[in-house]
């Protein structure tokens, strides 16, 4: 299934498998081993910490750690926040928002449109856009609030290895597949006074030895780079880390990034907000999502 045109609420983009005489027993096959998680590749020296140096580095190591973490998030909540602040009139009176007239049908696939779409098993794990926020930046050209199926989820995660050498590509590619994707949904999320946006994607796959493996990729990939900061922790839990760039006393804006699983599910989470950065709210949200995955509406 593929509505990846569509954005925001209703227009959100997205979509998110004869009887006969007696046999002998069939063996029971041996569990499927986990793929083999692509290695985390070594820094290549201690950083440059010179004149710069800081804001050097988080312009070449941001983007990096939001590919690996984040598909397609290609800092374009960066880009939002800081462009809506920039262009905030501080003067104008705060306008409320307002429950639409409509009255929702059980067959709207955004019954409060507010609140982000519904139909479908998978979107439904996604956070609802709590009251002080509302659906945010689109993610590349995927826009706001959107599935992607199985195959499409497959083939992204194969293009976030074009850049690697010929071998490592192809044992990145190998690991992919062993995944066996079975879709992704993301949507974004802007609190109402603009200081913040989050983006958050859940990755469904068979192979759950493999989503764990691949957490564990993506943070050792964090430790392996050693420049980053541990964020805060999520309250309840322990498998979800969270990380902050190398300080820039130059730059307004601040990046968070997390990664956590749960069962067959691999959560990415990415907040981009202006400083001083409010990561106690943004792990708070991403506490939201996870109490919601695993039981759906009890966050609040």
């Amino acid at each position: 299934m593929s509505d990846q045109e569509n954005r925001n609420g209703t227009d959100g983009a997205p979509d998110r498998p004869p009887a006969g005489p007696p046999a002998a027993p069939t063996p029971v096959p041996a569990p499927e081993a986990a793929p083999e998680a692509p290695p985390v590749p070594a820094p290549d020296g201690p950083p440059t910490t010179g004149t710069g140096g800081t804001g050097r580095l988080r312009r070449v190591l941001v983007p990096l750690l939001s590919a690996a973490l984040v598909l397609g998030a290609a800092g374009g909540g960066l880009a939002y926040t800081k462009a809506t602040v920039d262009a905030a009139d501080v003067s104008a009176p705060t306008k409320i928002w307002e429950k639409p007239a409509k009255a929702p049908s059980e067959d709207d696939p955004a019954p409060d449109p507010r609140e982000g779409r519904t139909d479908g098993e998978l979107r439904r794990k996604l956070l609802p856009v709590p009251e002080d926020f509302r659906l945010g930046p689109d993610i590349s050209e995927f826009g706001n609030d959107t599935e992607l199926s199985g195959r499409q989820a497959q083939a992204l995660l194969r293009q976030s290895g074009k850049d690697l050498p010929s071998r490592e590509r192809r044992r990145h590619r190998e690991f992919v597949e062993k995944l066996r994707v079975q879709g992704i949904v993301m949507r974004t999320y802007a609190s109402y006074d603009d200081e913040f946006t989050a983006e958050i994607q859940i990755s469904r796959m068979k192979n759950e030895k493999g989503v764990k493996d691949l957490s564990g990729f993506q943070s050792g990939l964090v430790d392996a780079l050693s420049v980053f900061r541990d964020g805060p922790r999520i309250k309840g839990h322990k498998n979800a880390r969270c990380f902050l760039p190398p300080k820039d006393g130059d730059s307004e804006l601040e990046t968070m990034f997390c990664t956590a699983y749960q069962d067959e599910y691999l959560i990415s989470f990415q907040a981009d907000g202006v400083k001083p950065f409010r990561g106690k709210d943004a792990a708070e949200l991403l506490k939201d999502q996870l109490d919601h995955l695993v039981s759906p509406g009890e966050y609040v």
